[in-house]
């Protein structure tokens, strides 16, 4: 028998031209487009964060915290449209492919930090308001040299040149002096020489150079973090890092050595609002919740989900900021890409007991394996894998010897693990797969897909929140990555043409 659509009643035909003709209405709504208005904009990225990742962190929340199936993530309340990822290259971006879109407007190829296919430098949302007056700065768990806060402010042929972007953060090699005044993050061993314990192959320490030039504030210890008194010390420009790498995971970090995503915004807020007081522009500060992309290319489930809630944490930290704020400014979150493939398969809350009871991330308990010092002793091994790593670390008793013999498989007697020792390693995503299996939060790959990811925002300026909720002009409904630098151009008249010819020397590769 033919499937035939139910009648509607002439009242249920009149709510939805109503609400059609509502819909209509905010699209085509005058909206203030003044550029000249003095505006903070504040760009938030959770890299590698889908759908399904901010699924299980409201559904871990809710269970953690006994609350109601309908409470919500403070993410969830700005929630306005999705966002399209893929890059020139490929259907699946990278983290700079992705950030160049958002940056510039222009899809490139994977790898690319804020130049085109061509590899030619292409001006930049963070340079252009530069050159505008802005004041600007980012915020990272990762390498401040990293591919997405590196998009903004500086340019590489390849993603893999950190000491090269290095050097054009702190204004050393690019033709606009210093664009950010404010860098918190890790990646100081991209600062100082490999003879000294660093990153650099040429062996220069930018940290010594810029601070004898007179050039840099520089902090990095948890006491020079907490001098700046949230933000009200600061003598901008600012260069904090505290890592030589990136941060640990949350799950695994620890407050007294590593100021935490929210400490650093509140700093960077109130630092740039106070240089900004009595200026004609206000600032631009990116912030990333670097980790969560890893914790995806991991697998691994826990990590995954208190970087998630870190990351929530912190748009909380900046809605607080805007509401108390008297300068018009706009707030709006998204992702570069999804990572992992995330299906939830969980049917009832007792699943994540699995993800509860992890006390480390499994990056951090695989190292703990590659540095067990007594491979060649099985027993031993295998007692410490059992009691150390699973039960201990990862939180769970229901496992068999089977998969105990299946980790100690995995290490080598000289104490390698697998073909490859970086993070996301097999053995890392073999302990990840252990609660996996039992969260049943499914990961299809250890590689990012091309899942549309969310798009948030919000603004203490009634005609900047009807702008960024305009589904032609604004950002709601779906856009391409590129859309966000249409965006800005909007509301700020940015020239990034101009911009592009400003930069266009500025040195790409050693």
């Amino acid at each position: 028998m033919a499937f035939s659509f139910p009648k509607l009643s002439k009242i249920s035909i009149l709510v939805i031209a109503l609400y059609l003709s509502f819909l209509d209405a905010v699209s085509a709504a005058p909206v203030d487009n003044s550029a000249e208005t003095k505006k903070n904009i504040i760009f938030l990225v959770g890299d590698g964060l889908g759908p399904s990742g901010v699924n299980l962190a409201r559904a871990y929340r809710q269970y953690v915290d006994q609350l109601p199936y309908n409470d919500l993530l403070e993410l969830d309340k700005y929630y306005i449209g999705t966002q399209g990822t893929s890059s020139n290259s490929s259907l699946i971006t990278d983290s700079a492919a992705a950030g160049t879109a958002l940056a510039t407007g222009q899809k490139t190829y994977n790898g690319a930090i804020s130049v085109d296919v061509d590899q030619h430098a292409l001006g930049a949302v963070g340079e252009a308001l530069k050159l505008q007056g802005y004041t600007t700065g980012l915020v990272v768990t990762t390498t401040v040299t990293d591919a997405t806060p590196a998009v903004w402010y500086s340019h590489a042929i390849s993603r893999s040149s950190q000491d090269l972007l290095a050097e054009q953060l702190v204004g050393e090699i690019h033709p606009l002096g210093f664009v950010p005044s404010l860098i918190l993050g890790g990646g100081r061993g991209w600062f100082y020489g490999v003879n000294e314990g660093g990153l650099r192959k040429d062996n220069r320490s930018l940290i010594e150079e810029v601070q004898n030039n007179g050039t840099w504030t520089y902090i990095g210890d948890r006491a020079g973090f907490d001098n700046l008194d949230e933000g009200k010390n600061v003598t901008l420009p600012l260069l904090g890092l505290f890592d030589d790498e990136s941060y640990p995971y949350r799950i695994d970090r620890d407050d007294e050595q590593h100021p935490n995503l929210v400490e650093q915004t509140r700093v960077a807020l109130n630092a740039l609002s106070n240089a900004t007081r009595d200026s004609e522009q206000g600032f631009f500060l990116l912030i990333e919740s670097s980790r969560i992309d890893h914790a995806g290319h991991a697998n691994d489930s826990p990590a995954h989900v208190h970087e998630t809630l870190e990351y929530d944490e912190t748009i909380a930290e900046v809605y607080k900021f805007v509401q108390n704020s008297d300068v018009d400014t706009i707030v709006i979150a998204t992702a570069d890409h999804e990572t992992g493939g995330l299906t939830l398969k969980n049917t009832k809350g007792s699943d994540f007991s699995a993800i509860v009871n992890a006390t480390h991330s499994t990056e951090y308990l695989a190292d703990s394996i590659v540095d067990f010092d007594n491979f060649t002793d099985t027993d031993a091994l295998q007692e410490f894998i059992r009691t150390t790593i699973i039960q201990d670390g990862l939180g769970l008793t229901n496992f068999t010897e089977d998969e105990v013999n299946r980790i100690a498989d995995l290490v080598r007697d000289d104490g390698e693990v697998g073909e490859n020792t970086d993070r996301g390693t097999i053995l890392s995503v073999a302990l990840s797969n252990l609660t996996a299996s039992r969260a049943k939060t499914n990961w299809a790959s250890t590689d990012h897909t091309w899942v549309d990811v969310g798009l948030y925002a919000f603004s203490n300026a009634p005609y900047l929140q009807q702008k960024v909720l305009n589904t032609k002009d604004g950002l709601a409904g779906f856009h391409q990555n590129t859309d966000f630098s249409v965006f800005i151009k909007a509301i700020t008249d940015i020239d990034l043409k101009d911009t592009t010819e400003k930069i266009a020397d500025i040195p790409l590769k050693y």
